[in-house]
């Protein structure tokens, strides 16, 4: 495998921000005295790498969907200040180094389903940010992943690139954009197929 470019998914790739997302949206839950919605790391595992209005129609089905979608937006505002006030330790072994050798010869880049401000803070705690040359995320563009994932590599005049990630929507992602997949086998899901498969993050220096 030999691309000019890597494009990453955040969570089951870079790292597992579960249980401290799950703490975040509790803490509004129970100011909101919505405590019987309160969730666990465990409830997210299913529906991390699925934008988020189809995280809201899973956790708060119960809600008119306008109230649905209000209460998710503030519960990853607490989730986005819990996440910065915590020195989150949460990356898989060896991403930062081994970004650090793969940015000597690749642009890297980052495309995720988050909301706006999470790229940033996962960069800021993975002491990432003088690495990644460009990210998107459907916060900021409203958009399936792939068409983000388009979005990015037209930007950026990205011609020869992979994407790796480790659900069966970032295979799907990678199809929509015409980019091979390299599954990271370690992260939260099994895709039906991929073109290269790691077991460790540092498994890329290899490939």
């Amino acid at each position: 495998m030999n691309y000019e470019s890597l494009i990453f998914d955040i969570d089951g790739t870079l790292w597992d921000s579960r249980a401290l997302v799950a703490e975040g949206y509790n803490i509004q839950l129970n100011k909101e005295g919505l405590s019987r919605y309160c969730i666990t790391a465990e409830t997210l595992k299913p529906l991390f790498g699925r934008v988020m209005t189809e995280i809201a129609d899973v956790l708060f089905a119960d809600f008119p969907e306008k109230e649905r979608y209000a209460l998710m937006a503030r519960c990853m505002e607490t989730e986005n200040r819990h996440l910065h006030e915590n020195p989150c330790h949460i990356g898989y072994p060896g991403v930062r180094e081994t970004m650090e050798e793969l940015a000597k010869t690749h642009r890297l880049f980052i495309v995720s389903n988050c909301q706006q401000g999470y790229i940033e803070l996962l960069m800021e705690k993975g002491g990432l940010g003088g690495l990644i040359s460009d990210f998107d995320c459907f916060g900021n563009t409203g958009l399936p992943k792939g068409q983000t994932l388009r979005l990015l590599c037209e930007r950026c005049n990205v011609r020869d690139a992979v994407y790796v990630g480790d659900t069966q929507g970032d295979m799907e992602a990678s199809e929509q954009a015409g980019l091979p997949f390299v599954w990271a086998a370690y992260g939260f899901g099994k895709p039906a197929h991929w073109d290269k498969r790691i077991d460790h993050f540092t498994d890329l220096l290899r490939l």
